[in-house]
C-alpha cells in the first residue's frame, strides 16, 4: 500500500496558495485570534484537498519457480540399461515437483538433431534455450540426468551469472569400462599395387582387465592381418592398395565380456586407389581402319602408357628385303608376353590371328595372366573366324565364346541386350533408349556359339556382339565385330564409342563403379544412401545394422534398369553394416572422431567442479553392486543457496511476483472528503460566531 498525490492544480499553485494560508495560520496564531486554531486545520485540509492524496493498493502474484529438467538422450545414453534408469529418475522427479506448486520444472529432452556430422552432447545449449524467456532471478536451480558424457560444460568461471544449484543425477554404474579401436594415422590415397602404412590403436576407458587385444583387418571384405596389441598402443599396418577406386580398410577388436557397449568394437577408414601409368599392351594384328580408333581413344587417356605394335610383316610375307635395309621394329615377343606380361593392366588384340608371330607357348602363357587377375579384350574381325584364328591355340581356354566359321553379313544396329540395359559397362549409353537406337549401323560380326557370361550387346536376330566374362581372378572381353570405326568416324551419325570402349576398358581392369553385382553405401551428412548393382531379378529388401546393434529392413526401389536405391535418414553414429544376399557393406555415419563416439563409460567427474562451484551436487543412480540408489529429495530454501546438501536437491526459491492489479482510493473525493472541508470550515464558523 502506498500513498501518492495527483493535485488538481499545478504544484506551483498549490505551493502559492499553502504559503498564503500558512501566513494567515500564522498571523492568526501569533495574535491569538479566536477560532485560529481551527481556522489553520481548515485551511490546512483545504491545501491537502488541493493536492488530492490518493491510497494505492497493488495487487501482487507470487511467480513460480523455474526449475529445468535437462534428459541426456544421447547415443550413449542407449547403452545397457541407461535408458531405463533416465525414464525411472525422470519419473522420480515429477512426483517430487507435483508436490511443490510453487516450482515449475521445465523438462527438456536432448540428443543428437541429425543436423551435424560431428555429433556430441550438448546439454548446457539445451539448458539455456530452456531458461531463455525468464529471468535468472527465476531460475531456482538446474537437474541434468545423463551419463556424465557431456561436450559442451562451460568453466566455472563462465557459468558465475547462474546463481543457482546445477544438479547432476549420473547413469550408469561406476565400474563400466568399455574397449575401442580407432584410426590413428592412415593415407587418404594410395597408388594400386604399391605398400601403404597406416596406425591404429585400441583403447580401454574405465577399470577394464588390462587383457590384450585381438584385432581383424579386413581389405575389401577379405582378411589381411590377425595382430594382437597392448591396449594403448600405436600398431603399424602394412598393406598394398589392390585395385583403383574406393578401398575400404575394416578393423575389429574381439570385444571383452562385460563391456558397455560393442558398437565402437569396429573402426573403417576409405583408401582411395589411385592406378599410377595404366599400362595397356595394344597388338593389332593388320593395318585397318578400327586400328586409329582404339589407338586415339587410349592416347587421349593422360594416365594410359599404351604400347601399341601392330604385325606390318607377318612371316609369310618375304620379299627378299634384308632385315638390315627395313625400317620396322621388330616385335619382342619373348620381352612382351614372357618376362614382362604381369606389369600391364590390360592387353587389347585387335584383329590379331595366329601367324606363327607368337610361340604357341606365349598364347598359354597370357591364359595364365588372365587366370591370375589379368584382363583380356579381343576386338575380332573376320580372321577370328579362319583357320588362324587365335580360338584355336591354348588362349581358347579364357574366351567365352568359340567361331562356328562363318561371318554374319547384314547392316544392323547394335542393341542392347536385356542384360545390357542393367550392367553398368552399357546401361544408359547415349542413343540406346531410342527404336531403332539412335546411332549408326555396322555390317558384320563373327558368328559364335552360344557364350558363356553376359552378352550385354547384340546384333541381328539377337547374335552375340559384346560379352563380358571372368575366368579365374580375371576378365575377358570379346567384341564380335571390326565396325566400332564407323562410329568414331560419324558414319551414318556415329555412336557412343568413347564410352563404350572406354567403360569396356575399366571394367576389365576391374573398376568397382562398374561391377555387375554390387552393394555399395555412403553418407551424405546425416543421410545413408545404399545402392544394390544388378543384373539379374530385384534383390528384396537390404538389412541395416546401426551402431547400436538394432537391425532394419529397408526396401530397395529401381532408380534405373539394374540399379536399386535406399536412402535412409540417420540418428545414430558410428559404423553401419548393409546386407543384401551375399553381400555386404560398411559405412561410417559422423565424424569418426565424434566426443558422442569415442567415450562411452559415465563419470561423475565432468559436472562436479560446476556443481561444486554452485553448490550443487553430483550423484549416481545406480551403486557399484549395480543395486538403484535412492532418489535424493527436493529441499526448497528461501534466498541464496549458502551449502551444498549431498542428500538433498537444493532449489533456490524465487521472491519474484507479478502486477495483477491496481486499487486506488482518493482521500478527499466523494462525500467523505467534502463533509471532512465542511466539517472543518463549520467548526471555524461556529467558533468565530459565539
Amino acid at each position: 500500500m502506498t500513498l501518492q498525490f495527483a493535485p488538481f492544480l499545478p504544484w506551483i499553485a498549490i505551493a502559492a496558495i499553502g504559503l498564503a494560508a500558512l501566513v494567515l495560520a500564522g498571523i492568526g496564531l501569533w495574535r491569538g485570534l479566536r477560532g485560529a486554531v481551527i481556522r489553520t486545520l481548515a485551511l490546512g485540509l483545504l491545501v491537502l484537498a488541493l493536492a488530492n492524496p490518493v491510497v494505492m493498493q497493488e495487487d501482487r502474484e507470487a511467480l513460480s519457480t523455474v526449475v529445468p529438467v535437462i534428459v541426456d538422450r544421447s547415443q550413449s545414453q542407449e547403452s545397457g540399461e541407461r535408458t531405463a534408469e533416465t525414464d525411472a529418475a525422470l519419473e522420480g522427479l515429477k512426483e517430487r515437483f507435483s508436490h511443490y506448486p510453487r516450482i515449475e520444472p521445465r523438462i527438456v529432452e536432448a540428443g543428437d538433431d541429425g543436423t551435424s556430422d560431428t555429433p556430441s552432447t550438448r546439454l548446457f545449449d539445451a539448458l539455456n534455450s530452456a531458461i531463455a524467456d525468464v529471468p535468472r532471478s527465476r531460475v531456482g536451480g538446474a537437474i541434468f540426468i545423463t551419463d556424465g558424457q557431456v561436450h559442451d560444460i562451460p568453466a566455472p568461471s563462465a557459468f558465475s551469472s547462474f546463481d543457482a544449484p546445477v544438479h547432476a543425477l549420473i547413469t550408469g554404474r561406476p565400474d563400466e569400462f568399455d574397449r575401442r579401436i580407432e584410426v590413428v594415422s592412415a593415407p587418404r590415397f594410395g597408388i594400386v599395387g604399391e605398400p601403404q602404412e597406416l596406425k591404429f590403436r585400441v583403447v580401454d576407458d574405465g577399470a577394464g582387465p588390462g587383457e590384450t587385444a585381438r584385432v581383424t583387418v579386413r581389405l575389401n571384405g577379405n582378411e589381411i592381418a590377425t595382430e594382437t596389441v597392448e591396449p594403448g598402443t600405436d600398431m603399424p599396418l602394412d598393406f598394398t592398395v589392390p585395385r583403383g577406386g574406393n578401398n575400404i580398410l575394416e578393423f575389429e577388436v574381439a570385444p571383452l565380456e562385460g563391456e558397455i557397449t560393442t558398437a565402437n568394437n569396429r573402426a573403417v577408414h576409405v583408401i582411395e586407389g589411385i592406378r599410377e601409368n595404366l599400362r595397356v599392351l595394344l597388338v593389332s594384328g593388320e593395318p585397318h581402319a578400327g586400328e586409329r580408333a582404339w589407338r586415339n581413344l587410349l592416347k587421349s587417356d593422360t594416365a594410359i602408357d599404351l604400347v601399341h605394335f601392330t604385325i606390318l610383316r607377318p612371316p609369310e610375307k618375304q620379299d627378299g628385303t634384308p632385315i638390315n635395309e627395313l625400317s620396322l621394329i621388330a616385335f619382342p615377343t619373348r620381352e612382351l608376353f614372357v618376362d614382362k606380361i604381369n606389369e600391364f593392366d590390360l592387353i587389347i588384340f585387335d584383329r590379331y590371328q595366329h601367324r606363327g608371330v607368337l610361340p604357341i607357348l606365349y598364347y598359354d602363357n597370357i591364359a595364365q595372366y588372365v587366370e591370375n587377375g589379368g584382363a583380356l579384350l579381343i576386338a575380332a574381325g573376320p580372321e577370328h573366324a579362319g583357320a588362324d584364328s587365335i580360338a584355336g591355340t591354348p588362349l581358347s581356354a579364357v574366351l567365352p565364346a568359340s567361331p562356328t566359321g562363318t561371318m554374319n553379313v547384314a547392316p544392323f544396329y547394335p542393341r542392347l541386350s536385356e542384360q545390357g540395359r542393367k550392367h553398368p559397362v552399357t546401361r544408359g549409353l547415349e542413343g540406346a533408349g531410342d527404336e531403332p537406337p539412335h546411332w549408326g549401323r555396322w555390317f558384320r560380326t563373327v558368328d559364335v556359339d552360344p557364350p558363356q557370361g553376359n552378352v550385354v550387346m547384340e546384333a541381328n536376330d539377337g547374335k552375340p556382339l559384346l560379352v563380358l566374362n571372368r575366368a579365374g581372378k580375371g576378365r575377358v572381353a570379346m567384341l564380335l565385330s571390326d565396325q566400332g570405326w564407323l562410329w568414331a568416324r560419324g558414319f551414318e551419325g556415329g555412336g557412343p564409342h568413347v564410352s563404350l570402349y572406354r567403360r569396356t576398358a575399366h571394367w576389365l581392369m576391374q573398376e568397382p563403379a562398374l561391377e555387375e553385382e554390387a552393394l555399395t553405401a555412403r553418407a551424405f551428412g546425416r543421410t545413408l544412401r545404399i545402392d544394390r548393382q544388378t543384373i539379374g531379378d530385384a534383390p528384396g529388401e537390404a538389412t541395416l545394422k546401426l551402431p547400436s546393434g538394432k537391425t532394419q529392413s529397408v526396401a530397395l526401389k529401381e532408380a534405373e534398369p539394374g540399379l536399386y536405391r535406399a536412402e535412409v535418414p540417420t540418428s545414430e553414429t558410428g559404423l553401419y553394416e548393409v546386407t543384401n544376399g551375399d553381400l555386404s557393406a560398411l559405412v561410417h555415419v559422423g565424424a569418426v572422431d565424434a566426443p558422442e563416439f569415442k567415450a562411452t563409460i559415465s563419470t561423475t567427474e565432468t559436472l562436479k567442479p560446476l556443481a561444486e562451484a554452485t553448490r550443487g551436487t553430483v550423484r549416481r543412480l545406480i551403486g557399484e553392486n549395480g543395486k538403484a540408489l535412492t532418489l535424493p529429495p527436493l529441499l526448497p530454501v528461501s534466498g541464496a543457496v549458502r551449502t551444498a546438501d549431498e542428500n538433498r536437491l537444493s532449489l533456490r526459491m524465487t521472491d519474484e511476483t507479478v502486477l495483477k492489479g491496481i486499487d486506488s482510493l482518493p482521500l478527499f473525493a466523494g462525500f467523505g472528503g467534502i463533509g471532512l472541508l465542511l466539517l472543518a470550515f463549520s467548526a471555524m464558523w461556529y467558533r468565530e460566531g459565539r
